[in-house]
């Protein structure tokens, strides 16, 4: 079993005491230890944010893009190192706004690589603005007579899509949220969780309490492999919010399935000379 420790980061962290992320990467380093991934196995693909500040207070390789392109990179390293555990970590904004193209594109080709959201529901970095995933009930300092736009259903834009793994998890049911996280990095495919994750300092009706009242954890008896009760499942929102695997498709391609030539070991480790591209410059004579 890999020691936790070895994922502990020393450095003081730039996020808001009693931020949401702390948790989250309490979770996340608990769910790759139990399952006995070293830090030298993990490699983690951020855009710009809070969240993205993930692989700086964490032992793990890291590179962070540019702001909702997170995406590209880490489907990159999937295609040059079949062996790397891939992680992408977002927030709601870098994920389903500036990235939205990014994950539309991602869910189609079905990358072997799990996403985590961290979903506060507003922009925490930038101090305040509305999200993709704001309530219109939510007045900011940008949006002082509330927000205008409908927001944003990822579990069901997912859903819609046969994403071949779409959850949801709450950093207050820690050990749910563990489970999802481990589900999610066995997952063959693109796994999609959407992590709800209060910002306290900006968002102050999405609290840890209002959560708590609202979140139920879905029970055995749901079949996620049902794409239709999938689809139900994904229109809940309010009182009840339902936590777990709301979609899963096992059987889906991945991207490397289509790519054989690429599947049998990492780029690095594979012979090439130049003779063996002479039957490209061939094409040219």
């Amino acid at each position: 079993m890999v020691d936790k420790a070895m994922y502990e980061g020393n450095r003081e962290t730039a996020w808001c005491p009693g931020c949401g992320n702390f948790p989250l990467r309490q979770v996340l380093v608990d769910a790759l230890a139990d399952l006995d991934l070293k830090p030298s196995q993990v490699a983690m693909f951020t855009g710009i944010g809070q969240a993205p500040k993930m692989p700086h207070y964490m032992k793990v390789n890291g590179f962070n893009g540019l702001h909702g392109r997170a995406l590209p990179p880490a489907l990159g390293m999937r295609v040059a190192n079949k062996d790397m555990k891939v992680i992408v970590e977002t927030g709601d904004g870098n994920a389903y706004g500036e990235g939205g193209n990014h994950l539309l594109h991602n869910i189609r080709r079905n990358p072997d690589l799990a996403h985590f959201v961290h979903d506060n529901q507003i922009y925490g970095l930038t101090k305040g603005q509305a999200s993709p995933t704001t309530g219109e009930e939510i007045e900011t300092a940008v949006q002082p007579n509330g927000i205008t736009a409908q927001p944003l259903n990822p579990i069901k834009l997912a859903v819609s899509m046969e994403a071949s793994f779409v959850a949801r998890g709450f950093v207050g049911n820690r050990d749910h949220l563990k489970m999802l996280m481990q589900e999610a990095l066995k997952h063959r495919g693109y796994a999609l969780i959407d992590i709800l994750q209060p910002c306290v300092s900006f968002n102050k009706v999405n609290t840890y309490q209002w959560y708590a009242k609202r979140v139920y954890e879905i029970g055995e008896e749901y079949d996620p492999t049902n794409y239709d009760a999938a689809m139900k499942k994904a229109e809940e929102w309010g009182d009840d919010i339902p936590l777990g695997i709301i979609y899963k498709n096992e059987d889906k391609a991945i991207f490397h399935d289509k790519l054989p030539q690429v599947d049998d070991k990492p780029l690095v480790e594979k012979e090439s000379t130049p003779q063996d591209k002479e039957y490209l410059l061939k094409e040219f004579k």
